[in-house]
């Protein structure tokens, strides 16, 4: 893959950058539109991955929290078309890296110090590239190391990203951009998290300790005196990708030892902790030959406030969804219904959230559940879909929901599509 050898930084360039972006799609919608006047077969799906692919390219460019949002998105296959999946996928671990001479300078001005004063051998190429960092291999006194290097300008840029960004999120999720506005600031706290290399040092630390005791778990060590604010040092796990592993053709009882210990890994969190890592995509996992999960990035870690916990799971409990009146009171208190509803309104959203309930809550009110069922995912694909089409929705406010929910439900959904990519069986 070819390497970059500059990043926009100022504000300038990469707000030019987003209204390039912008004026290419809309001259692609213009294409389109005149194709198909013509011609009857030019598809939706021509559109979509034309625009993809626009998009992409310009935020792999400008790197940072625009690149890391398409890659959120990329996890939530009921919100984008299949083109806009395919294509964000890719900032999960294989973006467009940069050249040596940047990453030199990077270790110049955090450590004062080029790579190889530090280590005894590093890698000029990135062996993963995504969206805020790249990593590199090293050795020192003879133990294998991964470098986790930030990429320059990517946290002084988030909130002017974000800003400018809006629009077009808003255009390719075909939702209002108002709709958008009360979930921007928890989106945009999490990604200055990301960015504060320091902050996921220590919350690397930390929940790797507390879950150390998990079966079929493994993380690195990590190594705070050769760190910095931009640059995290951790141990190297030798390991596969899930898409890598899934080559080999394992077994069903191999599938479901490292799909058991990605669900027991996320159980612990959320219900012990009440925190968790909320950045559960194919990238930040690795799978030994021994039949390790290695859990490699904690830049996205989401505290679940306690009244948030207490009301959100009373909902896959089977007494709450079978009680209407218990229901609704529920909706009200984390948001998913508002004071401005009219009783029409309220009924089409107790309703929808009740349907989004009993299929989501579905693997927690049996001992066991089967995530290769693809009849359960293609329910779930269809009512995303069906949502994310509804006029009603789009006409009124269909952002919902306590900020909270934001990553609590990014986990979920994130979780349920690797354990149905591993097709795993689960004891849950």
């Amino acid at each position: 893959m070819k390497e970059q050898t500059t990043i926009p930084i100022s504000k300038v360039k990469r707000a030019s950058k987003f209204v390039t972006t912008v004026v290419k799609v809309g001259g692609n919608y213009l294409k389109h539109y005149a194709k198909k006047a013509i011609n009857q077969e030019v598809s939706q799906e021509d559109l979509d991955e034309e625009n993809a692919n626009d998009i992409y390219d310009a935020l792999s460019e400008l790197k940072g929290s625009a690149l890391k949002a398409a890659q959120m998105l990329s996890m939530d296959q009921g919100v984008l078309s299949k083109a806009f999946v395919d294509k964000f996928q890719m900032a999960q671990y294989s973006a467009p890296p940069l050249s040596y001479p940047l990453v030199v300078r990077t270790f110049q001005k955090q450590l004062g110090k080029r790579p190889l004063d530090v280590f005894d051998t590093f890698s000029k190429n990135a062996v993963n590239a995504a969206s805020i960092g790249q990593v590199h291999q090293a050795t020192l006194n003879g133990k294998k190391l991964a470098v986790k290097v930030q990429y320059p300008g990517v946290a002084d840029s988030v909130t002017n990203d974000l800003r400018i960004a809006k629009p077009l999120a808003a255009r390719i999720m075909n939702v209002k951009l108002s709709d958008l506005e009360p979930y921007m600031e928890e989106v945009e706290t999490k990604l200055l998290e990301e960015t504060d290399y320091e902050l996921e040092l220590t919350q690397s630390i930390v929940i790797t300790k507390l879950c150390a005791q998990l079966k079929n778990v493994i993380f690195p060590e990590y190594y705070p005196d050769y760190s910095g604010k931009r640059i995290i040092i951790m141990d190297w796990i030798d390991g596969m990708h899930l898409e890598e592993w899934l080559l080999k053709i394992p077994s069903q009882e191999q599938r479901n030892t490292i799909g058991q210990a990605l669900w027991d890994f996320y159980n612990f969190q959320i219900h012990t902790l009440n925190q968790v890592h909320a950045d559960p995509h194919p990238g930040n996992f690795l799978i030994t030959d021994d039949l390790q999960l290695g859990v490699i990035d904690f830049g996205c870690v989401k505290v679940i406030p306690a009244d948030f916990y207490n009301e959100y799971f009373k909902l896959i409990k089977s007494d709450t969804y079978q009680d209407e009146e218990k229901l609704v009171e529920i909706f009200d208190r984390l948001d998913f219904l508002m004071d401005s509803d009219s009783p029409e309104i309220r009924t089409f959203y107790t309703n929808i959230f009740k349907e989004a309930i009993e299929l989501l809550g579905r693997p927690f009110r049996s001992n066991q559940f089967d995530f290769s069922d693809k009849e359960y995912f293609e329910e779930i694909n269809t009512m995303m879909m069906g949502l994310a089409k509804n006029k009603e929705v789009r006409k009124t406010n269909g952002a919902r929901g306590s900020k909270h929910s934001i990553y609590v439900n990014r986990v979920y959904f994130g979780l349920y599509n690797i354990l149905h990519e591993l097709g795993a069986e689960i004891d849950t």
